[in-house]
Order: C-alpha cells, then sequence, then structure tokens
C-alpha cells in the first residue's frame, strides 16, 4: 500500500475530508446561532475539530511516507497510529464535555429550541456525511488513516438522524402542547448523540493502542500470513515454524525461523523461502518487511 499512487489517492481523500468538514462545520454554527441551538452549535464544533484532527492525520501520512533515514532507520510509520490515538483521545475529550454541559442544562430545565430547523439540518448534513463516507472508501480504500475518516463521516450521519429524529419527535410534543418537555429536548439530543458516538473514539484509542504495543495484526492479515507460510512450508517441505507479526501503520513486520536439519541448506535456499513468502503476501498491499530465518539451532528459534 505503500506506493505512491495509494499515498496520492490517501492524500487526496483527507484534503477533500477537510473541505467538506470545513463546509458542514460553518454551516452548523451558523444555522446553530441562527436557530439558538445548543445541538447545532455542539455538531458545528465537532465537524470543526474533525479538520484539526484531519489536518494531522494529511501530516502524518506525509510524515510516514519520508523513507527511512540515519535518524529513522525505520521510518516514521509509527506516526499513523499516534495520529489516530490522538483522534480517539481528542473526540472522547469532545464528547465528555459536551455530555456534562448537556446534563447541567437538562438539570437547569432545559432550553428552548427550533425543532422544524433542528429536523431539516439533520436530514441535509445526514446526506453529505453518507455522501462523503462513501467517496472516502472509495478513493483510499485501504488506508487507516482514512478509514479514520470515513468512521468520523459515518458517525455523523448517525448523529444527524438522531437530530432529526429527535426534532421531530419535539414538533409532535409541541403539536400536542408539551412545551414543557420540549425545552429537554435539545439538551436531551446532545446527550443521546454523545452516547451514540463514543464506542468511536474508544475503537480508535484500542486500535493504535495496539499497533503501538506490537499486538498481532487484524485476524485477516494473520489469517493470510497463516496460508502464505503452509503455502511456503509444502513447497519447501519444511518443518512447523515459529511465526511472529506485527502492524505499524502501512508496514507489515513478518519474522518466520524454521528448524532444519544440519547440512540440507544454505543461504540460497533461505533466499528463495523467503521470496515465496514475500511474493505470497504482496497482495496485502502492506510495506513488507519479512525476515526468514533457516536455522540448526534450537536456541535461536524462540
Amino acid at each position: 500500500m505503500a506506493d505512491a499512487d495509494t499515498k496520492r489517492a490517501e492524500r487526496r481523500a483527507l484534503i477533500g475530508s477537510i473541505i467538506g468538514a470545513g463546509v458542514v462545520g460553518i454551516l452548523a454554527m451558523v444555522w446553530g446561532i441562527a436557530a439558538q441551538s445548543r445541538v447545532l452549535l455542539f455538531d458545528g464544533a465537532f465537524v470543526l475539530l474533525g479538520i484539526v484532527l484531519s489536518a494531522l492525520s494529511l501530516a502524518a501520512s506525509r510524515a510516514a511516507a519520508i523513507a527511512p533515514s540515519a535518524r529513522f532507520p525505520f521510518g516514521r510509520q509509527a506516526i499513523t497510529p499516534i495520529a489516530i490515538a490522538i483522534q480517539g483521545a481528542a473526540l472522547l475529550g469532545t464528547l465528555l464535555y459536551a455530555a456534562a454541559d448537556a446534563i447541567g442544562i437538562i438539570l437547569d430545565g432545559g432550553s428552548d429550541v427550533a425543532a422544524a430547523t433542528v429536523a431539516a439540518y439533520g436530514i441535509v448534513t445526514m446526506l453529505v456525511s453518507l455522501a462523503l463516507a462513501r467517496w472516502l472508501g472509495r478513493t483510499a480504500p485501504d488506508s487507516d488513516l482514512v478509514a479514520a475518516e470515513v468512521a468520523q463521516w459515518r458517525a455523523g450521519a448517525v448523529l444527524s438522524l438522531v437530530y432529526a429524529a429527535g426534532a421531530g419527535v419535539a414538533l409532535l410534543l409541541s403539536a400536542w402542547s408539551l412545551d414543557d418537555i420540549v425545552r429537554y429536548v435539545d439538551p436531551g439530543l446532545v446527550l443521546l448523540a454523545c452516547v451514540v458516538l463514543v464506542p468511536i473514539p474508544i475503537r480508535l484509542l484500542r486500535a493504535a493502542g495496539l499497533e503501538l504495543m506490537e499486538a498481532a495484526p487484524p485476524p485477516e492479515v494473520t489469517e493470510a500470513i497463516d496460508q502464505a507460510v503452509r503455502d511456503v512450508r509444502g513447497q519447501f517441505e519444511l518443518p512447523e515454524p515459529l511465526v511472529r507479526a506485527t502492524k505499524l501503520g502501512e508496514r507489515l513486520y513478518i519474522e518466520v525461523d524454521f528448524l532444519v536439519t544440519p547440512g540440507d541448506w544454505d543461504v540460497s535456499d533461505e533466499d528463495r523461502v523467503r521470496r515465496a513468502l514475500v511474493g505470497r503476501l504482496e497482495a496485502l498491499g502492506y510495506e513488507l518487511w519479512a525476515n526468514v530465518e533457516l536455522t540448526t539451532d534450537a536456541n535461536l528459534v524462540t
């Protein structure tokens, strides 16, 4: 996935996400001020925060693409999970603050809301969010950074649906002259939105933390590695090896150690095994750092 075309697609997607967030965020802030709706102001602030996070993702993408150097001999791939962790932490902090503010308003007796305006806003932004999520997913389908952006836009679509549905309930309550209950709709929607969105930053933090702690790759990647190792074993009649793998950003690290009989293998054989393994894994789309060892010393296979 580290080729130039893929990186350009990733950056194009991130720039598109930033532009989309700017349009939606400004729309929400202006609409929220005009309607005096706290939920729209919250949504605008949430989306504008997304601009900062998208810019961070773009910077991380550029940094990760820099070739290894004397100072960074393994490159800067760790910047990708770090950026995703920052995104998750920022989103989680925003949700906690908004939830606390909404609870305070509810305890103070609620606030007035223009329900029809909120409903219209919810429908418009839901359609925009879904369209952007679809475009991003098609533009850079293999990028972890863009996947985080897609998750945010899909969450935004769900959030907008919640706004529209809640505003529809408020309109019904107003029609039934239940205005005292309507006052709690605006902060209630903010609180509900926070509950709906909170799994997203938690997932981002978990995924980033696992990568930084060098955990095993995702299940589908692990299965592909296992299958490639099985194929190579069958091709070269090798014993069961010790396999280690981890993913860091766009790079996939693989170590495969075979304990072989003395005198049967040489360095050129080891090279053939390595090439066979790498050839079977190239379709995954990652930058592969594969280490294959054929050793006769059992103490080295640990």
